[in-house]
């Protein structure tokens, strides 16, 4: 907590252990570390008015903390996390139940405990990002100096900050005009690329996932000043990238050359999703099985989101979006291969939850051959760059998840050697949160795990422990983790959130966490509070994978039936919309699905 002067800290956002903490865990401490720091400035020197301005805070903080760890730590390849936050931001803001970041209707307690969600934290902190990229690092700098010295000591409002960056550029970009319609809105804009000859057609629309498709909203109203940036394959990338602003519902882009293909939004620095025409798609396809390293990891990650997204939308097939990942066994970087795991694994996810166990295998299998060699080349240690530990991290869980190759039977034998040493020998602490897992299949591995957690001080290896406890298919096991976090008895209270998300992705937990919610849904409001971020992860981890009308009723009834304010809340509204997501992408992908893959 970013107290001035004095900050405070949970012992496991503090404290790194070399023997029991990740990568994972040392990026963890590394960034919270940061936040609060920046906070001093951000926040505290320098202070929102009121709470619909929130993000001025915490998006200043959260931008400061990536940025200031890829100035001084720059080997722990941060801009991956960023990367994976944005992505799963812009997931949340496609929603018709997003709201946007400078808001004018912030009154009550639980509007204002709304405010505190990954649209104020990520999307402010990604529209900065793009600001910094656009005008230049110098240019972001000066306005930021200036920022702060003229409002020192102050409360302020959104405009003061674009009026500081408006003194900054003299007035040769109104930066106020630009950034408002990108804090006023929400939402965020879908740009169409079509190529012809040296000149690039663009047009911007908003970006929407509709759960009724017989209601078209109009979009007449939304229009964003959208820096859109650039690469094609006879232009290296540089520090001055190319830069052409949209600001109309359509443009022009003249190229200086005919090229092969082109990528739009380099290295994802803007807040946009890009979707290309079929001859555009193909070629970039084509671009990534030759050669991929022509675009930079930033920019492979961001066509396998954008891609999988748009499939999502209707804009392109699934297949189309399988196909761009074909490339996937050339690729040796972390942030695209966590991107195209966590796309197929929500496709993954929602067949089996559904009992399409044969089709979801396919998913699985088609995955693991693309990576099958990577995975292979994995070492069970702490060896490499902090990057190719994550990407360890990932492909081992991945491997032993769904009892690849020998994964299991390694991660077994690490186990009973754990055990037999009474949790005193060393585990690599990159593959400690899979070893536990596979552990805590047996009875046996459950219990001790259970009694390692009650006695050991670190907070790193308890969450690994903890995870891995709430892994378990033993649906008794998971409700007493659930019951004893609600209690506070042997787990704390500020754990359950993180057991309700890890119950709930698995099967059959995920029917275990949504039971259990409604059950205690009183008990919850009143240690949590109404609209606090703690409610919020609860309902979305206890219901994001629901794909049945019978489900979204159930769901819907029950939060009618309680307070008008309950059902009113925007992670209610945002659930029952996932839902009905859900089930539209099963209606519309399940019979392709299962005739081509």
């Amino acid at each position: 907590m970013e107290n001035w002067g004095l900050l405070t800290f949970r012992e496991e956002t503090l404290l790194y252990d070399n023997n029991t903490s990740s990568v994972a865990d040392r990026k963890l401490v590394t960034k919270i570390i940061a936040h609060e720091l920046s906070h001093q400035w951000f926040g505290n020197l320098v202070t929102m008015e009121w709470w619909n301005d929130l993000w001025l805070n915490e998006g200043f903080a959260t931008f400061m903390e990536y940025f200031s760890l890829e100035k001084i730590f720059k080997e722990l390849s941060s801009y991956e996390d960023f990367l994976d936050a944005r992505f799963k931001t812009m997931k949340k803001d496609s929603l018709n139940s997003s709201h946007p970041i400078s808001s004018s209707s912030v009154e009550s307690s639980e509007q204002i405990e709304e405010m505190f969600d990954s649209l104020s934290y990520f999307k402010g902190a990604s529209l900065l990002l793009m600001l910094k990229t656009y005008l230049s690092e110098d240019v972001f700098q000066h306005a930021i100096v200036f920022y702060l010295h003229n409002h020192s000591y102050a409360s302020i409002q959104s405009d003061d900050l674009w009026d500081s960056f408006n003194e900054i550029t003299n007035k040769t970009l109104d930066v106020k005009k630009m950034m408002k319609t990108w804090t006023l809105q929400k939402g965020f804009p879908l740009v169409t690329v079509q190529r012809k000859g040296r000149e690039l057609h663009v047009q911007q629309e908003r970006y929407f996932l509709n759960t009724k498709p017989e209601i078209q909203p109009s979009d007449a109203s939304y229009l964003w000043h959208i820096p859109l940036s650039y690469v094609t394959e006879g232009r290296n990338y540089s520090k001055y990238p190319l830069v052409y602003l949209l600001d109309k519902k359509s443009g022009v882009i003249n190229l200086t050359e005919e090229v092969q293909w082109v990528k739009v939004n380099t290295n994802m620095n803007g807040y946009y999703v890009v979707h290309y025409e079929d001859d555009d798609w193909e070629a970039l396809i084509k671009q990534l099985k030759t050669n991929p390293y022509v675009l930079s990891d930033k920019d492979r990650a961001n066509l396998i989101n954008n891609i999988f997204e748009l499939a999502g939308l209707g804009k392109v097939s699934l297949q189309r979006a399988f196909d761009l990942i074909d490339y996937l066994g050339n690729e040796t970087y972390t942030a695209p291969i966590t991107e195209a795991l966590f796309q197929t694994g929500l496709i993954y996810n929602l067949l089996e939850k559904l009992g399409y166990m044969d089709l979801a295998s396919r998913v699985v299998t088609r995955v693991f051959k693309l990576l099958r060699s990577q995975i292979q080349q994995q070492t069970w240690t702490d060896e490499g760059p902090p990057s190719a530990r994550e990407l360890r991290s990932v492909l081992l869980e991945f491997a032993c998840a769904h009892s690849l190759e020998n994964c299991s039977t390694v991660a077994m034998k690490l186990f009973d050697d754990w055990v037999a040493s009474n949790g005193t020998q060393s585990l690599p602490t990159d593959v400690m949160s899979t070893v536990f897992k596979v552990g805590a299949k047996t009875e046996k591995g459950w219990s001790f795990l259970l009694s390692k957690y009650v006695s050991i001080d670190s907070e790193a290896e308890k969450n690994k422990i903890l995870e891995a406890l709430a892994s378990s298919e033993d649906v008794r096991k998971l409700y007493w983790l659930m019951k004893s976090s609600l209690s506070g008895d042997t787990i704390r209270t500020q754990k359950l959130s993180f057991i309700i998300r890890t119950v709930g992705r698995h099967f059959p937990g995920h029917l275990l966490a949504w039971d259990f919610v409604k059950e205690n849904w009183s008990k919850l409001v009143q240690k949590f509070h109404l609209g606090s971020y703690t409610i919020q992860s609860i309902v979305a981890a206890s219901t994001h994978l629901f794909s049945t009308k019978a489900h979204l009723s159930e769901v819907q009834a029950f939060f009618e039936n309680q307070s008008e304010a309950t059902f009113r809340l925007r992670c209610v509204q945002e659930a029952l919309e996932i839902i009905q997501l859900n089930i539209r992408w099963m209606e519309k992908n399940l019979k392709t699905l299962t005739w081509w893959l």
